[in-house]
C-alpha cells in the first residue's frame, strides 16, 4: 500500500516590484519579514501564516495575486492595520456569513480578511 501525501500549509507568492516596500509594508502590519539571502524573495509571517513576496523581472508590473484570510476578530484586524497606515477596505457583513474586510498593498495584491457573523460582539 503506498503513502498518502498530507498537506501542511500553504502560502500564497505575490508579485512585488520593490521588495524593500514590500517587506516594509508588511512589517507595518505586524508580520515578521525577512528577505531572501540571495535576492529578488521574501516572506512575511504572523500566526502562522505566511505570503511570499516575488520580485517582478524588470520591475514589470504583474496582475496581482490575492489571498483570505480567515480571522478571528475582523474589525479588530482592520482597526489595527488602518492605524499602521494601510489601505483597508472596513469589514461588512456578507449573505455567506462572514465579516469581510479588505488591505491592498503597494503593488496591488489584495488579502481579503473575515470572521463569521456569528461570533461578533
Amino acid at each position: 500500500m503506498s503513502a498518502v501525501a498530507t498537506l501542511k500549509r500553504i502560502a500564497p507568492i505575490f508579485p512585488v516590484r520593490d521588495l524593500r516596500t514590500s517587506l516594509a509594508h508588511y512589517q507595518r502590519l505586524g508580520f515578521a519579514t525577512r528577505a531572501y539571502a540571495k535576492g529578488g524573495y521574501g516572506y512575511a509571517s504572523l500566526d502562522g501564516v505566511e505570503i511570499h513576496l516575488g520580485v517582478v523581472p524588470g520591475g514589470v508590473s504583474a496582475t496581482p495575486a490575492s489571498a483570505y484570510l480567515f480571522v478571528e476578530d475582523a474589525d479588530q484586524l482592520a482597526q489595527r492595520w488602518t492605524s499602521a497606515g494601510a489601505d483597508v477596505r472596513p469589514p461588512q457583513d456578507t449573505e455567506w456569513g462572514q465579516h469581510e474586510g479588505v488591505v491592498i498593498d503597494p503593488d496591488g495584491n489584495v488579502i481579503r480578511f473575515g470572521s463569521p457573523m456569528a461570533h461578533r460582539g
